[in-house]
């Protein structure tokens, strides 16, 4: 298009802040394109509203390390299970070999795994906490996460302490075969012996929420929340589609689709996320109640 046309173009584009764009080349990581409302955002205020977009308020995606800075009381995390790591039982190769997949994701994440764990407050409440990080291989559920996440139970069972577990993944780590599959069964058998000790369980679900992570520990939860236009559910809407031969309606498997229909209990804002755990861990107790 002529000059002139793309001169006016960047003077009717809207931005965030009232500062313009500098004339010099602006470095990766300052301005970032929100996917709901498609507005230019300032990487700064994007990070003051907790990776929030104060335009549409779509909810971006935000690490496992990010996301525990939020929720809990600072300086009260004490990690467990830090130096646990994936393994290749099936010596297994698509494309890429397993061991090199892990091996990059560790590069990229600085993480052992796609799932943190360990003790903190909430609220000054004590809770074992743990939250899932997509990066890592879709955080997806393979030995060591469902190992992880069993333990993570199973210290709030022995400390009787409120859990909390943040979920993001697509489903089981398929390169680990039947491996990854038996981590459904084995995290929900914990989550049921910490229910029938009526220690609280509260989940938040966050995007994307799927496959076998769904199907066992995810919603097992005394409370289900999830995070706003967060994509839950087992099998993506394109297979079910393809499956069922039919157009799914509008915001199928989104949070909101699910309050209506009953499967969660609430949908909260990312930035009410803390004070609303908090309220329900004073609600719930501690479970020696």
């Amino acid at each position: 298009m002529p000059i002139s046309d793309w001169f006016k173009a960047r003077e009717q584009r809207r931005y965030t802040t009232p500062t313009a764009v500098p004339t010099a080349d602006v470095p990766d990581g300052v301005w970032v394109r929100c996917e709901g409302c498609k507005r230019t955002l300032y990487m700064g205020d994007l990070e003051r509203s907790e990776m929030v977009c104060p335009s549409c308020g779509k909810h971006h995606d935000i690490t496992a390390p990010e996301r525990l800075a939020m929720l809990l009381d600072e300086g009260s995390f004490v990690e467990a299970d830090a130096g646990m790591r994936s393994t290749d039982p099936l010596d297994f190769t698509s494309g890429k070999a397993y061991v090199d997949q892990i091996a990059a994701a560790e590069e990229r994440t600085g993480l052992n795994e796609g799932f943190i764990s360990g003790t903190a407050a909430i609220g000054g409440h004590a809770v074992v906490v743990g939250a899932m990080d997509f990066r890592f291989i879709g955080a997806s559920m393979g030995s060591v996460v469902g190992e992880k996440i069993t333990r993570a139970f199973e210290r709030a069972l022995q400390l009787r302490t409120p859990l909390v577990l943040v979920t993001a993944s697509g489903g089981a780590r398929m390169q680990e075969g039947m491996l990854s599959l038996m981590q459904m069964a084995k995290t929900s058998a914990a989550a049921a012996r910490l229910a029938e000790a009526r220690v609280p369980y509260i989940a938040i679900l966050t995007n994307p929420t799927m496959g076998g992570v769904t199907a066992s520990f995810a919603t097992l939860a005394d409370v289900l929340i999830a995070e706003p236009g967060a994509l839950i559910g087992f099998a993506g809407p394109r297979v079910v589609e393809q499956t069922i031969r039919k157009t799914l309606p509008k915001g199928f498997q989104s949070a909101e689709a699910l309050l209506a229909n009953g499967m969660i209990d609430m949908v909260v804002d990312r930035r009410e996320l803390a004070a609303t755990v908090g309220s329900l861990l004073a609600y719930l107790g501690s479970g020696d109640e």
